[in-house]
């Protein structure tokens, strides 16, 4: 006998990336910062009692979103704190989406998308997006006669890197009839003069989300937070988040992080220089790479090579590098692989060019 709601029992759940075991493994597969975590955040993390174990956390991860306000220029009222980035966007649907009333995404994503409106029970409007992996001209009229209540959109975007400038964010915002949340768990990579924060003071139905999991290699510890005019944010942080879901160790290690900008950028630069190098020389080797501006580029195998993507990702996997193959239409032939450290990357690509 089962016990399960019906969506539930016909439902495909989110499929993570290989976690492996063997620390020898190159993992370029989950898009990690392959540097550590600010020397402010190991040290911070020595600091940690037994009180704060024993005790509450603060409710509202007081500690980092002081710091978050801070580095935004922006109130409280117009943050929130939450277990990673993916619990902003599941309050998002709870807060948002009436079950039943349609959520939409851009095709391809984020694959947990279509997992949390199944679990809502709120179907998923998908709108392709064209060949550059920009939104269509009409994405947002198709948005508004579909009845979308959330529209998600990832950027820069997974799996291509794509970014879209932020004139192109507030366009969409104008124009859709209901909340837009901009998922920037990548924006980090970008370049630096790209900031579309400044939005949420014009439109009311735009929520950003941030994420310490990619740029402050603390994919580890689950802290995200969100983004927007208060009154998207008061009800997320006031009645549909979880009872303290960032805990005392997320708190103060998180606000450790954000305080050490100086650490946080050299990260970013560097993954910066290895993706411009990891991307032109793809791109002699002739797949077909577009211009990312995450920690991660999405390689199409050349027409003609020996091997097609899904045998050069076994092949890969054989020799102790992982990286992300997607078995659907439009990614069927390419691979999506996170930027490493040097070494990393010059293993790939030695491993990756013989077997071409």
């Amino acid at each position: 006998m089962t016990y399960e709601r019906d969506i539930i029992r016909h439902m495909a759940g989110y499929v993570p990336g290989e976690q492996p075991t063997d620390p020898g493994v190159i993992k370029l597969n989950t898009n990690e910062n392959p540097w550590p975590p600010s020397p402010r955040v190991m040290e911070a993390l020595t600091t940690i009692g037994a009180e704060a174990l024993r005790r509450y956390p603060s409710p509202g991860a007081a500690a980092v979103m002081n710091e978050a306000a801070a580095l935004h220029g922006v109130n409280r009222s117009q943050l929130v704190a939450t277990n990673g980035g993916d619990e902003l966007l599941r309050l998002a649907i709870t807060t948002f989406v009436p079950p039943g009333q349609p959520i939409g995404i851009a095709e391809p994503s984020y694959s947990l998308y279509p997992v949390l409106a199944a679990i809502h029970d709120s179907p998923v409007h998908r709108v392709a997006l064209d060949s550059d992996w920009a939104p269509p001209a009409e994405f947002a009229a198709e948005m508004n006669r579909a009845g979308v209540a959330l529209t998600l959109l990832v950027n820069p975007h997974a799996p291509s890197g794509r970014l879209l400038a932020a004139d192109v964010i507030s366009a969409l915002a104008d124009a859709l009839q209901g909340v837009l949340l901009v998922d920037e768990a990548y924006v980090d990579f970008a370049d630096p003069d790209h900031d579309v924060t400044a939005l949420i003071h014009r439109h009311d139905n735009l929520m950003i989300l941030r994420t310490l999991s990619k740029g402050y290699s603390l994919a580890g510890l689950r802290l995200g937070y969100g983004i927007g005019p208060a009154g998207l944010i008061e009800p997320i942080a006031t009645k549909t988040r979880d009872s303290y879901s960032v805990d005392a160790v997320a708190d103060h290690l998180g606000a450790a992080a954000l305080a050490d900008q100086s650490s946080a950028r050299a990260s970013w630069a560097a993954v910066r220089d290895e993706r411009q190098r990891l991307t032109g020389t793809l791109r002699e080797a002739g797949f077909t790479v577009p211009d990312s501006q995450a920690n991660f580029c999405l390689a199409r195998v050349p027409e003609g090579a020996a091997a097609g993507a899904a045998q050069l990702y076994a092949g890969l996997k054989d020799q102790g590098i992982l990286v992300r193959h997607f078995d659907t239409p439009r990614l069927r032939d390419h691979l999506r692989i996170s930027v490493g450290t040097p070494a990393q990357n010059d293993a790939l690509l030695t491993a990756l060019l013989a077997m071409l």
